[in-house]
């Protein structure tokens, strides 16, 4: 029996999640929250065996998450639970600590197969994404390039918030956001903050409906 923490933004499909494991497997979920930041707090507090996190989430996306996860706290395997089947996606999180990924759509027992496969120590994708395995290695994602710093702000400007909000959020100046921005942007290779958040939506990194219409302008 493993000891799981649950990261997952909609509480509809966490609910759904956290009722397939108590009723159909032993593992026993000790946690859930619906943002990336107390993902990492749960897990330093838990020590859990297994996270299963959603890769787009508010505070922190799940890739970052992962990457945490993995350097902080090795001994907690990372199982993503995603809609996003693309090969950079896939790629992404298992570059990043990742040990499975698996798409929403699956039943639980592959979820169940996941988890004990990354208790094991051994990767574990959905069977429809097999065929990752047989292709050429995709190569490195301009993400990441980033540093832990640039990938907070990345995040806080796909969620809409100013210069002067993400400066008090993270306790740093507004030149250094403004300088770290200006970094992140040239690494991800875009001319305005709008793009930025084209660029997290479309690597699945922050919600739909966190960034409304801002996209768009």
């Amino acid at each position: 029996m493993a000891t799981v923490v649950l990261a997952e933004d909609y509480s509809i499909v966490r609910e759904g999640i956290r009722e397939l494991l108590t009723q159909t497997t032993e593992h026993e979920l000790v946690a859930e929250c619906g943002d990336g930041l107390a993902a990492l707090e749960l897990v330093k507090e838990h020590r859990p065996d297994i996270l299963i996190t959603d890769l787009r989430m508010p505070g922190l996306d799940g890739l970052e998450v992962t990457r945490r996860v993995h350097r902080e706290f090795p001994n907690t395997a990372v199982v993503v639970l995603s809609v996003y089947s693309s090969d950079s996606c896939v790629s992404l999180a298992f570059r990043n600590g990742a040990l499975a990924y698996v798409l929403k759509n699956s039943d639980i027992k592959e979820l169940n197969d996941a988890i004990v496969s990354a208790l094991n120590g051994k990767r574990f994708m959905s069977k429809s994404l097999a065929s990752l395995t047989q292709r050429e290695p995709i190569p490195a994602d301009r993400y990441e390039l980033l540093t832990t710093r640039e990938r907070e702000i990345f995040q806080l400007v796909g969620e809409g918030l100013t210069v002067s909000e993400i400066s008090e959020k993270l306790w740093i100046s507004v030149r250094t956001v403004e300088k770290d921005r200006s970094n992140l942007m040239q690494k991800l290779e875009v001319e305005k903050p709008a793009d930025l958040i084209r660029f997290a939506l479309h690597q699945g990194l922050i919600p739909l409906d966190l960034a409304g219409d801002r996209a768009a302008a």
